[in-house]
Parts: structure tokens; sequence; C-alpha cells
């Protein structure tokens, strides 16, 4: 079953078009640029670029108490602020929330653990103890300037590859940083890709497994990574992870791995929202202007993740005493 007549289209029209066949990097990203500069632009709201800790990234409407560090996706080698710009700005809108998107260092030119290092750069730049001090210095972030010190409202989001680069910048500040949540659309949570979903999937639905195969190759150029807990979630110990919404897709490569990885998180203790949307494919929020499906289910990951971080801010957010409760009643 595909979910509606208008990604039936999309996907027979890919089909019958010749593969171009160029492996180059640097083609690759052009044409992606090119195809997402086709796509409407989200709701207007306040940007900035900027850096944080040395990465360069561009912070949507800043001001509000709650911030999202998203990465994108783009199999480790392709995507950047542009490609992505229209999602961050849904989910800017629809939580309410600060957005910061990072511009991380991409393979082949810089792989493991570059993106995964710039990610926890600016996550932990953003709960430091020093966060007002360098806010306030920078005069277009000041309105941020009040973030919580602990980092109890910072959260991480991300795309299939940066799906994977939040939550593996989760699993190295467990200990360290507090997270809000964790909010997950179609993520490479195994980078072996070794899930039945790969081989069910894994040809003519838009995500070519072989070519994810060989992205990954560049991103973790030693194979004796791969498995390691250090960048596969489903070897490592889950326990501690901050909250969790995670959206698969029925005729995703990536689905089982995505399942797997909430139904690990479940095991550990990990409060989780999963969702397998029937009849989508790989990152379907990109498609939200082609198929009306393809809309509804990103904004029902909208509406998810909204909650997730008002109900995860809640549990952050110390109890009053009984005077502070009296004067506000009066």
């Amino acid at each position: 079953m595909i979910a509606d007549e208008q990604l039936a289209a999309l996907l027979r029209a890919a089909a019958a078009q010749p593969t171009s066949g160029s492996s180059d990097v640097a083609t690759l990203r052009a044409a992606g640029r090119a195809r997402a500069a086709t796509r409407p632009p989200g709701p207007a709201m306040s940007t900035t670029d900027t850096t944080l800790a040395g990465v360069p990234v561009r912070v949507y409407q800043p001001g509000t108490s709650t911030v999202i560090v998203y990465l994108h996706g783009g199999g480790f080698v392709l995507g950047d602020l542009e490609t992505h710009d229209p999602q961050v700005r849904r989910l800017a809108a629809a939580t309410s929330a600060t957005v910061v998107a990072v511009d991380y260092r991409r393979a082949p030119e810089h792989p493991w653990p570059a993106a995964v290092d710039d990610a926890t750069a600016v996550v932990t730049h953003l709960a430091a103890d020093d966060t007002h001090t360098t806010m306030t210095a920078a005069s277009h972030l000041a309105a941020v300037s009040h973030l919580a010190a602990d980092g109890a409202r910072v959260a991480v989001a991300g795309d299939s590859a940066g799906g994977l680069i939040a939550i593996l910048t989760a699993l190295r500040l467990r200990d360290e940083v507090p997270l809000l949540a964790q909010l997950l659309v179609c993520p490479n949570a195994d980078p072996t890709l070794s899930s039945p979903s790969v081989t069910e999937k894994g040809q003519d639905w838009l995500l070519d497994a072989g070519t994810l195969r060989d992205w990954i190759a560049m991103w973790l150029p030693d194979p004796a990574l791969l498995g390691s807990p250090s960048v596969d979630p489903l070897a490592a110990d889950l326990r501690g992870m901050p909250p969790a919404l995670v959206v698969t897709s029925e005729h995703d490569p990536l689905r089982d791995e995505g399942d797997a990885y909430a139904a690990r998180l479940r095991a550990a203790g990990v409060p989780v929202i999963h969702r397998c949307e029937p009849g989508l494919i790989h990152n379907f929020p990109s498609l939200r202007q082609v198929s009306p499906a393809c809309a509804d289910a990103e904004d029902r990951f909208l509406h998810d993740a909204a909650d997730l971080l008002r109900t995860s801010t809640a549990r952050f957010s110390p109890q009053r005493s009984t005077a502070e409760e009296e004067a506000a009643q009066n």
C-alpha cells in the first residue's frame, strides 16, 4: 500500500527516470540543493546565521526558553542548512521553541566523529554555565541568554543520518547534560544496515540502500567501528537516555532499525512515543508539498514533538514553594 496517489505518482516518475550514475559528492550536493529550492518555504520567522562553539549554526526565532538542536539528514555526506530550512521552520513554529540548526562537518572530508563532535559542542555550549555571558556578547542572540544553565531545556532532533547524530550526541552527553528529549524522523539507528527492511525496501523507494552503504563507508572508513556502541545505538546501553519521539515509515529501508531503537529505549525504561507511518517512504516531511499523506504525517510528528517538549519541560521545572503558590493565586 502507498499512502496516496500523489506519492504513488512520484514513485512511478522516479522509477521512469534514468539514474545519473554520478557519485561525485559535489555534484550530488548541488543536486540536493537544487531539489530543495523547488520546495515551498517554511513559516516566516526571525533567523540568524552565526557560530556557537566555533560551529556554524542557524538560529530560528531566538528568544524562547526551550531550545531544539537540529541535525539535518543527508547520509552524512549531503544536506545543509538550506536543504532543511523549511522543515526546521515548521518545527520551530509548531513547538514555539528556539531551534538551532547545526551545519556540522560532513564526510568524506570530515569522517566520524566530526559531525558528532560539532553537535556535542553546540549542545554543551547551550547548556554551559557560561551561557549567559557568551549569549549576551552576541547581541542577536541576547534574547536566549536566560537558558537554564543545567541544560534541562535543550532537546536534540534530527532526520535520517541527522537522527543518528542526534542519538549519538545524547549518548555522549547522557551523564553531563539532562536533555529534554530526542525528536527523530526516520532515523538511521544502525550503521551496519543489517535490518530486514534494508533488503526489503532498499531499492525503488527513493532511498537506495547501496548508495547509503557507500556514504556510511565515507563517514566510517574504519570498518572495525561498525557495530561499536560508540556509533551504533542498537549496541549501546540506552538506560538514562532522554524521552524520545521516534517516527518511522513503512516503505523506508531504515524502518526496522528505527523501530528497534524505539523498542530498546522502552526496554531500558525510557519514555517513548513511537509510530510507523503506513504507506509512506523515507523522510516524508520533505514531500509534504507533493503528498497530503506526507503532510498529515509530518503534522502528527510536529504535534507529538510539541507535546513531548511540554511534558519534559514540566518534568524538569522546579516545584514552587507554598508561599510562591499563594502569591501566584493572589
